[in-house]
C-alpha cells in the first residue's frame, strides 16, 4: 500500500475541547516558567517526565531529554497536540501523509512525505490527529526539556519502525504502559 501526502486540513475534536492553538499557547506559557523547567530532575541516560495539568481536561507533560535520546516513530492516535522546547534543542522528523487508522501492519511511503524541523528553546508546533513523527535530542552533551499537551488525553500511542520508505506498525501502548 502506498501513502501519499495528506491534504491540508485541521482536525476538530469538538466545541468544548481545547484547540491546537490553545494547546500550543499553554505549552508556550508553561515552557517560559523557568522555575518549573528547572525543577525537572534530569537523568544522564534516560528521559524523565512529570505529568502536568493541561487546559480543558488535556493531558500535559514536562519531559527531559538526555543527549542522544529520542522517541522513535510514533503517533498519538485520535489526539491533537502541541509541544515546545523549553531548553536545549529538539529535532522533529514527521510525515505529511495521512495514514489509515487501522487494518495495516506495513506501508510503503511515497516520496515527498518527510519533513524535518529544528526546534530550539522557545520554538514548537501543534499537530492534528494521527500525526506520525519522532522527536530527538541530537546534542552530544546538552539536555533538552520540552512541554507537551494532548487532547483528548492519550488513548494510545502507536509505535513504528522505519526502513527507508517502509513504515511498519510494531506495537500499541495504552496509558497504563506509561503512567
Amino acid at each position: 500500500m502506498s501513502v501519499s501526502p495528506a491534504p491540508s486540513t485541521t482536525a476538530s475534536v469538538g466545541a468544548a475541547a481545547p484547540t491546537q492553538a490553545e494547546l500550543l499557547d499553554f505549552v508556550r506559557r508553561t515552557a517560559a516558567d523557568a522555575e518549573l523547567i528547572s525543577s525537572l530532575p534530569l537523568d544522564p541516560e534516560g528521559r524523565t517526565w512529570v505529568r502536568l495539568e493541561g487546559p480543558g481536561g488535556s493531558e500535559a507533560w514536562l519531559i527531559g531529554w538526555p543527549p542522544g535520546t529520542g522517541t522513535g516513530w510514533h503517533d498519538h492516535a485520535e489526539s491533537v497536540g502541541a509541544f515546545v522546547t523549553a531548553s536545549g534543542e529538539l529535532k522533529e522528523n514527521s510525515l505529511t501523509a495521512r495514514l489509515p487508522a487501522d487494518g495495516w501492519k506495513t506501508l510503503e511511503l511515497t516520496d515527498g512525505v518527510d519533513r524535518e524541523r529544528r526546534l530550539p528553546a522557545g520554538k514548537g508546533r501543534s499537530f492534528g490527529q494521527h500525526h506520525v513523527h519522532e522527536v530527538l535530542n541530537e546534542s552530544a552533551d546538552e539536555h533538552a526539556i520540552s512541554v507537551h499537551a494532548y487532547y483528548p488525553p492519550l488513548p494510545q500511542i502507536r509505535r513504528y519502525s522505519r526502513a527507508g520508505q517502509i513504515l511498519r506498525l510494531e506495537h500499541v501502548e495504552r496509558p497504563e504502559d506509561w503512567q
